[in-house]
């Protein structure tokens, strides 16, 4: 059998099944919670779940409340990686971060002060984010929001994307860890500019609304290692796009990365509004959305959604 064929006959059994699969899954929300320390979070319904499977011919296989909308979170912090990357090159980031899973909570300070050099283990840890944030280009924060704004877009394809204000409000308001680690950070020199400048960048990012679409177009990016193959445009410089999966294998689920690894084996990037990016490299972008989270934060059914199809297609890179 072709490969074009055997690619046909998988896409043909996704869409024949994948309604099922959500159902399925859809009760695992039931076992988690919808995220309140951040209370405009706490607002989404829990037994929401929805899925967009695209591939490079923009074709979508969707399901469930793939049209719900949602903050990116931190999801964000994979593309905020990735533009501070094309900004100021891997010298300059890999100063201000470490390449390292911490095995704490995603909001921890504790090894800032215990480990030398005093800098975040990775950027897509809270702290490790607020100190990428610093480094995207620009002469304010206005402006270096604009110009995430814009690159988000661009890989997205979609510029209505945009940042829904009163999340962003929400974050800001209970932000008192945030702020803690801020100050810490540039306490110990790793932030240059004003900790309320970076913050603001750093809520900005959080807080852009998405749907599974504007995931799966976004992962189907990086699945082509930088290259959007709907509009035939390099985006991304490839050696980014690696630098980025690599901490989503190894960092972007929380402290359950292993786990995820283990079990779904796509890289894949998690956020506290119940959202995940996930991709089959060379083939497929996914969005994934279920607001209810299990105790690592990350979605409940949407972890579980995302194991099936992996079993089911043999996802797994390992």
């Amino acid at each position: 059998m072709s490969d074009d064929k055997q690619q046909e006959n998988t896409w043909n059994y996704l869409n024949e099944n994948l309604t099922q699969w959500v159902m399925e899954s859809k009760s695992h929300s039931m076992e988690g919670n919808v995220a309140s320390y951040i209370p405009e979070l706490a607002n989404a319904p829990k037994d929401i779940l929805g899925i967009c499977i695209m591939d490079s011919q923009g074709q979508t296989a969707l399901s469930g409340d793939h049209d719900f909308r949602f903050t990116l979170q931190s999801i964000s912090k994979v593309f905020t990686l990735i533009l501070a990357l094309m900004d100021r090159g891997e010298e300059v980031v890999f100063s201000k971060v470490g390449m390292e899973p911490t095995g704490d909570d995603f909001n921890s300070m504790l090894k800032l002060e215990l480990v030398e050099p005093g800098i975040p283990f990775n950027p897509l840890i809270n702290a490790g984010a607020i100190a990428i944030s610093s480094l995207i280009a620009g002469n304010s924060p206005a402006e270096q929001t604009d110009r995430m704004l814009h690159f988000f877009r661009d890989i997205a394809d979609n510029s209505t994307l945009d940042i829904n204000l009163d999340v962003h409000q929400s974050e800001s308001d209970t932000a008192h860890r945030n702020r803690s680690l801020a100050y810490f950070l540039k306490d110990n020199g790793v932030l240059d500019q004003q900790v309320d400048d970076v913050l603001e960048v750093y809520f900005s990012h959080c807080s852009v609304e998405a749907t599974c679409t504007d995931l799966a177009r976004m992962a189907l990016v990086l699945a082509h290692n930088g290259v959007d193959p709907i509009r035939k445009k390099q985006i991304i410089p490839r050696r980014f796009v690696q630098i980025a999966k690599t901490f989503m294998f190894t960092c972007g689920m929380y402290n359950a990365s292993g786990e995820f690894a283990m079990n779904v084996g796509l890289p894949a990037k998690s956020g506290v509004s119940g959202g995940i990016l996930s991709m089959v490299p060379g083939r497929y972008g996914i969005g994934v959305v279920g607001p209810a989270l299990n105790r690592k934060g990350n979605s409940t059914a949407g972890v579980h959604l995302l194991g099936t199809l992996s079993q089911k297609f043999d996802w797994s890179l390992f």
